[in-house]
């Protein structure tokens, strides 16, 4: 079996190698940001977000911080945690708005997360990072949060 440096080096490079804009400042890979696009057929499509993921000394035993830059609207997102874009869990949320609006008016809803992607997930000439540090209200922060009981490594988008 590899060592957890080997396996964190094979994880980051598959990541990179992938359809994802990686990110790694100063070249270290316990440290990333990495960029994806909204599911398609979402209300979610057309949005671009950029996570920043940690990777402990520990990896994969355990598991990693991640936390999104920008700002997402999601029942499973709040400013101290990661999401699960295109299954969102609104009876067991961190977002307790977003939960309520989803489970009382569904398309209030979704047309509040296109608000949130025009705003925030678009580009508008500015990046993600200015737009979030312009000042207004903040949904995610970038703080990051982690379980012990997820995939080491696997974000479900």
């Amino acid at each position: 079996m590899s060592s957890p440096s080997k396996r964190r080096e094979m994880d980051v490079m598959k990541l990179m190698m992938s359809d994802y804009t990686v990110d790694t400042p100063n070249d270290r890979l316990n440290e990333f940001s990495v960029e994806f696009h909204g599911p398609k057929e979402s209300a979610y499509e057309g949005g671009v977000w950029k996570v920043r993921v940690e990777l402990p000394d520990a990896y994969p035993y355990k598991s990693p911080s991640i936390g999104f830059v920008n700002k997402i609207y999601h029942p499973n997102v709040d400013e101290l945690s990661g999401s699960l874009l295109l299954y969102p869990n609104p009876s067991d949320p961190l977002n307790g708005d977003a939960a309520s609006l989803m489970m009382k008016d569904k398309k209030e809803y979704e047309e509040k997360v296109k608000e949130y992607c025009e705003r925030y997930a678009k580009n508008t000439g500015k990046s993600a990072v200015e737009e979030d540090e312009s000042g207004e209200e903040d949904i995610s922060d970038g703080n990051y949060s982690s379980s012990d009981d997820e995939i080491p490594g696997h974000a479900e988008l």
